[in-house]
């Protein structure tokens, strides 16, 4: 592959559906936030600016202790600011994020409300200067429980509409079970919400069937264990599952050694539907520019595979259909 074709890949439009909205916040972002609170977060960052963790449950808790400056609606649009930034400057053109009522306002749907406004009103902000759509995905937060789930899950339910379009399920995978979480996913299939959960990152194959078959989701958050069972692989091709592949993240967290060793091809060349993101970008060291170059360059993807890529986001995007049409005409022929 020359560098020229190179260039015309990464710079092609892109659809995100997997980035959590406090993980994709700048480390600069988060540092001046800390000092305009008085804030201590040592032990957050590395001497080079950059997020500092060993594994990926330590990740989990940096990753909420950078959280914690967020403290109003006002930082959450400042912090939804920055992130549509990053993002249009890689030429994503729709986005969704995930975002959790237990870090904005703490599970109260009142607070919700306030937090939910201020970001919408940003994204909406920078769809007319910048050209990206953003849409919202309610995360409950696995290691925090099912009662909280709950709390997630009824914040969902009271703004659920044309911009909050999806519920999900994120945090450590290693905690509970899919099915503990049943209550709080019905509550939102209820609202008209569709539904992703985190899955099949670190437990393997059954985690995904389970997500599946127990929850009733039609995307799943990474799910690239599922390569260990052909049936669970036969099942999310023949279900029409989408996964929402995040590699860069998988290596540096350690899932897979290498990329070259990643199944995000296998899965593609067995008939499952997958979607490339970024997941907690700064914290990975990684873009979207940076996921197509990689992918590009390890499996020989070219600009017709990374099309079908952004194609099959948009099919499986949780957005209105006259969005999603508006959106593929901006993608090249």
């Amino acid at each position: 592959m020359d560098e020229d074709q190179l260039d015309r890949i990464i710079r092609l439009p892109k659809a995100e559906l997997h980035l959590h909205v406090e993980g994709a916040a700048p480390p600069a972002f988060i540092r001046g936030l800390a000092k305009e609170k008085s804030v201590n977060l040592s032990g957050v960052f590395r001497e080079d600016g950059s997020y500092a963790f060993r594994d990926f449950v330590h990740f989990l808790s940096v990753y909420e202790a950078a959280t914690s400056v967020l403290k109003t609606p006002e930082d959450y649009a400042r912090l939804t600011r920055a992130v549509l930034e990053e993002s249009a400057a890689n030429d994503v053109i729709y986005c969704e994020t995930f975002l959790s009522p237990d870090f904005c306002g703490g599970g109260d749907v009142s607070a919700w409300q306030d937090y939910l406004h201020a970001i919408r009103e940003t994204a909406e902000a920078a769809e007319r200067d910048l050209g990206i759509t953003l849409r919202g995905i309610v995360t409950c937060i696995r290691h925090f429980g099912p009662d909280k789930a709950k709390l997630a899950a009824l914040c969902a339910a009271e703004t659920a509409g044309d911009w909050l379009v999806g519920f999900g399920m994120a945090g450590d995978e290693n905690k509970g079970r899919q099915r503990d979480f049943a209550y709080s996913f019905d509550m939102a299939r209820e609202a008209g919400l569709r539904l992703t959960s985190h899955a099949g990152e670190w437990r393997g194959p059954s985690e995904v069937r389970e997500a599946v078959e127990d929850l009733g989701v039609e995307r799943i958050g990474h799910g690239v264990r599922a390569v260990g069972d052909p049936a669970v692989v036969e099942m999310l091709a023949e279900r029409g599952i989408v996964l929402e592949t995040c590699p860069g993240s998988n290596v540096v967290l350690g899932v897979y050694p290498r990329l070259a060793d990643h199944p995000v091809q296998r899965l593609r060349e067995a008939g499952v539907k997958v979607t490339v993101s970024t997941d907690d970008p700064p914290f990975f060291h990684t873009t979207m520019r940076r996921e197509y170059e990689t992918l590009a360059r390890t499996f020989g993807w070219d600009e017709a595979d990374f099309l079908d890529i952004t194609r099959t986001a948009l099919d499986a995007a949780f957005c209105d259909d006259a969005t999603r049409e508006t959106l593929k005409k901006r993608l090249p022929t």
